[in-house]
């Protein structure tokens, strides 16, 4: 098959498409002809080595986290799906990728609501990611929950799905995605200096929660909101323990990951299905132009997610 990988760690131009074996599933696991994979700021991370004394890959290494397509193997155990149906997952988060290629192997899943088109519905690893950082900051009907980065892949998506729960949502962005955000359900903010005071004036009886989905070095001013670092958690600041912030991560175990939250897959898909739910796309770039998405997901400007298509 037809497959994304870098066979040593740099910048974005080192991606290159291969043909490599197919994938097979084991038990509990199925494989899907993939229509759309996503690219994410952990993919990268791992390419360009960030992680490497944390997480050595063996290379050559096909990235991509998760992906929607139509099932055509079932492995031993599964059941409640069989070869046809149109599913979006997650492949095995301890691998670190193995998405972006024609056929990829799935250890979670949901039915693809009929409400996603197949480029939408290649956003599982948001929709995990920010369903276990709203686990994390306990999240629930009352909370203001301010996050920053909003406009971005997880930041859309946490957007709706703590709204879903009844939470009111500050989120930061530039000037030009307001309309945007309003639109997704939250109260528009600008990011940098300032931050405290603007969010001040929007919710003058103190934020609850703090979600992090930027990475910009903005640690000081959020914790400076929430008053506690407790009630902060980052997904992308690597220097999160240097201010006692969480550094939310899932996927290989080990001190200071957290449990996925694939159950986040199903609530996504009800609430699409409900028209409440949807993913906005930045881009959609195919994998002979993987390069760009690489370099698009870097700028930290992208609106929406960033997906891939074989």
């Amino acid at each position: 098959m037809r497959a994304l990988q870098f066979s040593a760690y740099g910048p974005a131009s080192v991606l290159k498409v291969a043909d490599i074996p197919e994938p097979h599933p084991g038990p509990g696991r199925i494989r899907i002809a993939v229509k759309a994979s996503g690219v994410t700021p952990a993919d990268c991370y791992l390419r360009a080595g960030r992680f490497r004394g944390m997480i050595p890959l063996p290379l050559p290494h096909v990235p991509g986290m998760d992906a929607a397509g139509v099932v055509d193997e079932v492995g031993p155990g599964v059941r409640g799906v069989r070869p046809g149906d149109a599913v979006f997952g997650l492949v095995d988060l301890t691998g670190h990728g193995g998405a972006n290629a024609e056929y990829a192997v799935l250890t979670a899943w949901a039915p693809k609501p009929d409400a996603l088109s197949w480029e939408q519905a290649a956003a599982a690893g948001n929709i995990e990611t920010a369903t276990r950082a709203l686990d994390r900051l306990k999240v629930t009907a009352g909370t203001t929950l301010l996050i920053e980065g909003a406009a971005g892949g997880v930041g859309t998506v946490a957007v709706q799905l703590a709204t879903a729960r009844g939470a009111r949502v500050l989120g930061t962005a530039g000037a030009h995605n307001h309309a945007f955000l309003t639109g997704l359900g939250a109260t528009p903010t600008t990011y940098g200096p300032g931050l405290v005071d603007r969010v001040t004036a929007l919710a003058p009886d103190g934020v609850d929660a703090v979600l992090d989905c930027a990475g910009s070095g903005s640690l000081p001013d959020l914790l400076a909101i929430a008053e506690s670092p407790d009630r902060v958690v980052t997904i992308a600041d690597l220097n999160a323990a240097e201010h006692g912030v969480h550094l939310s991560r899932t996927g290989g175990g080990g001190p200071g990951t957290d449990p996925q939250a694939l159950d986040g897959l199903a609530v996504a898909a009800a609430l699409a299905q409900q028209g409440r739910f949807t993913v906005p796309v930045a881009a959609v770039f195919t994998l002979e132009n993987a390069t760009a998405a690489h370099e698009l997901s870097e700028t930290g400007h992208a609106r929406g997610k960033i997906v891939l298509v074989p």
